[in-house]
């Protein structure tokens, strides 16, 4: 069947800022998508609000436009942009949940939009809790006993019916959100109301327990002649009871039976065939080992987490086929360089691959590090190996936790078995750690199974390991023996970990093993529709099938697991370094390990190595294609941590120099180079130990900002007020040493914050813009609010941090990106901290003032200067907004508080031409909306009451009813701004909390009366987020929302094409 030709234009929309549970996946399927329906001829009209995406790049799409995703939005962009048709399934839950209500309110029907690959029934079908059941009834498939409610009363019911635990599963939602399992009563009340909160039809689903059993999931593709192949299966290796975004997996399936299998897909088959998906799902199945009992759990009708997963797995581009498979190409027209044709699809290759999530509970002090029904991860990595030990150790290495192996985690292997195996009974993010442990103490496999439902098979591998490990260890201070040595490779045991648990050089395993001609050998991922696809992955058990070519090369180092303070920002940094490597004519060779995103799918470089991105691994490849160069500046610490170590090996670092690098991170030097420029900066000192640390602080004075040095996101960053805050600190938070010093630096209280971003060449710095924070100095830039250009720093501040940003980037020699922050207090502009290599505002610095800066600064490192590129700073007549995304309704006990350490996972923009307009629609697209009337609860501390004054002023000037606690009332009321009082807390009813529960307010402001107060505020917050009530932590954002609110109400905001905005630009 040939393509569709009653569509010309379809709209595309993307999923919107990264969350748990909604990561860069779908970015990947996004980008996909543009491209495959692009290749068919159809015109493309794209909707984010996520700049940091490859997707929203003008030239992925004929029209972007960057804008909270809401039916409003999109109503006004279907109206302007009049698209045949819509493709809801490639963004994720938030495409599929739009989608159907633009259905429900006939937006689509009105403007006579078709929505192709998958139907609104059928994603009704597939999402809805009841409609399924009704779905799996006719077609005799079971279901865990359940039923569909909208009630917490009714939840009591059904529970009562069913017995305990229950899960609860809200409808039309992803990574588990507002579900969970539940034990007794008091906890089904709890997460019934969250879950009917978080479900937009106001429906969970009560559910009999698997808990226990096997999960197992399948990718299918469906096409327009009812073809069906079988893209992956996949086997959950932790049980059910730990969410597939928590749970670590393999493809293939490496416990189950052909037979079962099979089970699975004819199941599958008959479900895709009943839901009428056109493209990819994604099914999840539970099996009872004991009784063979199967059921099914749930579908996904759209792409996923785990179909990105299954596409890196296998080779098999879902996203890009479901698109083609939306515009009526089917199967049997698409090429397959096995069996001619792709509706003869297997899954093939001889290799295991692992799936293993990276958590981000380190940010959040105060959660419980336990796994359940509700997805916790932040990121996950993928590994490739020839058998499952191999993979496994592979993709813990890949974590970026340094952690190289499986033993001697932090103190785990000094605990007895008994506190071990009591560690072990509930899971965790450490759980795999300390279950080797507890092998290597003498744990059985029967033993470990009983208490963690883990299979036996996959134990009993861990505890071969294990075996292996203590073999190696009877000889310590020595490269183990030849035989241990060849055997230790062959499982996955990294150099660096045999080194370490060994206590000798990790150089001297290195040369023992390349004497021995124990060397990496390399084989490929094959790719559907592509014969010679160049994605490889290495493996110690086959010979190598990998050859080189004889062109020109240069290699990127991707970032690894998305984290918070290293997220997707980087990766498209990396993506632009490959399209500029390979536009200037070399051979581009990535190398990354994170299978959610753009830079690791296969067509984005020319060769893709799918591994770890540690010394060993990087230089085993480096030594393999002998190319140019290296670039390490794209991928965020990742590939910084190991660049000094790589350019000691030999490796040609391209661009700014590891020693510059390492130069702005050590406080001492960088203070005299600036020192030298005339630069001002906040008078700062480095300590090496406690005592030291508290000399510096006394000669400064307080308040300061602590931090460790080479640390990225503020990891353990603190404003310090007196003493005894930084004596706590240095006891609680860092360890400081000769080896880990503290950085100290006088805190500019009040300070307005800025930063830029700068393309350097050696000689010269080209700065496009400046951003101004909308929070003051003391909230970490990645959770701050900024904007381009900036509203409140006068224009000799702007030039002046022009000015200093060219003088630095030349001093220390920058070759490619650049990024410097800066505080303004008392009209005097002071540097704060510069970091030569890409920042996570590049992307945003990129779509407002439409330079693709990553790719300019790639082009640099390969030999092109400034002068050959003629670039003018641009003059924006609109306003961005970035605002960051946080995920705080995922961990409902944490403050959900700002500070110097970032907690945030995503971002948004706001594109807009008046800056309250833009800051209105940034805070639109976070999904937390400001209210353009109603009441306002203020209630900030004492230090913060003559600032609130202004945004008092505006919301009172807007007609805003002002609730205020009575400390802020009486100050307000006696500079004559009327306030009605709300009790606090304790002190009588009806109080915050009620108030906030009975929705007599839309919108909070609260600062935090900060650590050392003895009055607990943090109830405010946190009611605000459960209830969804907006709220805003800074006086400075409360001045924007004001101004935000008042830009809305003068009109309504137009949608404007990011492409109209390039253009705009003078």
């Amino acid at each position: 069947m040939p393509k569709r030709t009653d569509i010309h234009k379809v709209m595309i929309i993307g999923s919107g800022p990264i969350i748990i549970g909604q990561a860069c996946e779908f970015d990947y399927s996004g980008t996909q998508a543009c491209k495959a329906l692009r290749s068919l001829g159809y015109e493309i009209v794209l909707v984010n609000s996520n700049p940091a995406t490859i997707m929203t790049d003008p030239e992925m799409a004929d029209v972007t436009y960057i804008e909270p995703l809401n039916p409003e939005n999109l109503t006004r962009i279907i109206d302007k942009e009049r698209p045949d048709a819509l493709l809801p399934n490639l963004g994720g839950q938030s495409a599929l949940n739009l989608s159907s209500e633009l259905a429900k309110l006939g937006v689509l029907e009105r403007f006579g939009v078709k929505v192709i690959g998958v139907n609104i029934e059928a994603i009704q079908r597939g999402e809805d809790r009841t409609a399924f059941k009704e779905t799996m009834d006719k077609l005799g498939i079971e279901m865990p006993e359940s039923r569909a409610v909208t009630s917490v009363e009714d939840a009591e019911a059904v529970a009562a019916e069913l017995g305990y635990p229950v899960v609860i599963r809200p409808a039309y939602t992803m990574g588990g959100t507002g579900g969970g399992m539940v034990y007794n009563v008091e906890e089904l009340q709890t997460i019934a109301a969250r879950g009917l909160a978080a479900s937009y039809i106001n429906q969970i689903l009560v559910e009999e327990s698997v808990l226990g059993w096997e999960e197992l999931e399948l990718e299918v593709v469906r096409d327009t002649n009812n073809n069906l192949v079988t893209v992956c299966f996949i086997e959950n290796v932790d049980p059910m009871g730990v969410h597939t975004g928590d749970s670590f997996c393999t493809a293939p399936m490496l416990t189950i039976s052909r037979q079962l299998q099979q089970k699975l897909q004819d199941y599958s088959y008959a479900i895709v065939e009943a839901i009428e998906v056109i493209g990819g799902t994604n099914i999840q199945f539970a099996h009872n080992r004991e009784t063979g009992r199967v059921v099914v759990i749930e579908i996904n009708p759209r792409t996923s987490r785990s179909s990105a997963l299954a596409s890196k797995a296998t080779g098999f581009p879902i996203a890009f086929i479901s698109a083609l498979l939306a515009g009526g190409i089917t199967l049997e027209e698409m090429p397959y360089w096995r069996d001619g044709t792709l509706e003869k699809y297997t899954p093939s290759g001889d290799y295991v691959v692992v799936k293993f999530a990276r958590w981000g509970f380190e940010k959040f002090p105060g959660v419980d590090d336990k796994l359940g029904t509700q997805m916790r991860a932040v990121g996950e990595v993928m590994s490739i190996g020839k058998n499952y030990k191999e993979a496994l150790q592979k993709a813990i290495r890949s974590l970026e936790i340094n952690r190289y192996g499986l033993g001697f985690a932090k103190n785990f292997n000094e605990k007895p078995l008994k506190e071990l195996l009591d560690d072990i009974a509930t899971p965790t993010s450490e759980r795999q750690f300390l279950m080797y442990e507890a092998l290597r103490k003498g744990a059985g496999v029967d033993q470990l199974h009983e208490l963690t439902r883990i299979k036996p098979w996959f134990i009993q591998q861990m505890k071969e390991l294990v075996e292996l490990e203590e073999k190696i260890l009877a000889a310590p201070g020595q490269v183990p023996p030849d035989d241990l040595l060849i055997a230790a490779k062959k499982d996955g045991f990294a150099d660096r970990y045999l080194a370490r648990i060994l206590g000798i050089e990790e150089i001297a395993i290195r040369d023992k093993r390349k004497t021995l001609g124990i060397e990496e050998a390399w084989d490929a991922v094959p790719v559907s529709g592509v014969a010679d696809a160049a994605y490889y992955y290495s493996t110690y058990n086959a010979e190598n099938k990998v050859s080189v070519s004889s062109r020109k090369k240069i290699m990127v180092l991707g970032g690894g697991p998305n984290r918070i303070g290293q997220g997707i920002e980087f990766d498209y940094c990396c993506v632009h370094a490959a399209f500029a490597i390979r536009e200037a004519g070399y051979e581009s060779i990535m190398v990354n390990c994170n299978p959610e995103t753009v830079s690791t799918d296969y067509d984005t470089s020319e060769k893709l190595y799918f591994e770890p991105l540690t010394v060993e691994d990087v230089l085993s490849i480096y030594e393999k294609e002998q190319p140019e160069g290296v670039i390490v500046q794209f991928g965020g610490q990742t590939p910084l941590n190991i660049a000094s170590e790589l350019e000691a090996a030999g490796v040609r670092i391209l661009g700014t120099s590891p020693e510059t690098i390492d130069l702005a991170e050590d406080r001492d030097r960088f203070h005299q180079i600036v020192a030298k420029l005339g630069i001002p900066q906040p008078e700062s000192g480095m300590a090496r130990s406690f005592d030291e640390a508290l000399k510096i602080a006394r000669n400064i004075g307080y308040p300061l900002m602590v931090r460790p040095s080479y640390v990225l996101g503020g990891r353990a960053m603190e404003i310090v007020m007196d003493e005894s805050m930084l004596q706590r600190y240095l006891a609680a938070a860092v360890e400081v040493s000769e080896k880990r010093p503290v950085l100290i630096d006088k805190f500019l209280e009040s300070a307005i914050e800025a930063e830029a971003d700068a393309i350097a060449d050696g000689t010269d710095a080209f700065v496009p813009a400046v951003m101004e924070h909308i929070e003051l100095a003391g909230i970490h830039s990645g959770d701050s609010a900024c904007v381009i250009p900036p509203v409140s720093i006068p224009p000799k501040h702007v030039e002046t941090i022009i000015d200093y940003t060219r003088k630095i980037a030349m001093e220390f020699g920058v070759k490619g990106l650049m990024n410097i922050q800066y505080a303004i207090a008392d009209d005097m502009v002071y540097i704060l901290e510069a970091n030569p290599r890409a920042s996570r505002t590049v992307p945003i610095v990129s779509k407002v003032c439409g330079f693709a800066m990553a790719r300019i600064a790639t082009k640099i490192m390969l030999g092109a200067t400034l002068a050959d590129m003629n670039l003018q700073r641009p003059v924006i007549t609109h306003y961005g907004v970035k605002e960051a995304v946080f995920p705080f309704n995922m961990f409902p006990e944490v403050d959900p508080l700002l500070g110097p350490e970032m907690r945030s996972t995503g971002e948004v923009l706001g594109l807009g031409d008046s800056f309250g307009m833009s800051f209105f629609k940034a805070q639109e697209a976070t999904q937390s909306p400001l209210p353009v009337e109603g009441s306002v609860l203020i209630t900030v501390a004492d230090s913060d009451k003559s600032s609130v004054l202004e945004p008092a002023r505006l919301f009172s000037d807007l007609g805003f009813q002002i609730y205020a606690t009575r400390g802020t009332r009486d100050f307000l009321e006696k500079r004559g701004l009327a306030a009605e009082t709300l009790r606090k807390l304790g002190h009588g009813r009806p109080d915050i909390v009620d108030a906030i529960k009975n929705r007599q307010v839309q919108l909070i402001i609260n600062t935090p009366v900060g650590k050392a107060s003895q009055e607990d505020d943090s109830y405010i917050r946190k009611t605000a987020i459960r209830f969804k009530v907006p709220y805003i932590t800074t006086t400075a954002a409360a001045t924007a929302a004001a101004k935000g609110i008042a830009a809305r109400r003068a009109g309504e905001p137009e949608a404007k094409s990011l492409q109209r905005y390039h253009r705009e630009i003078k």
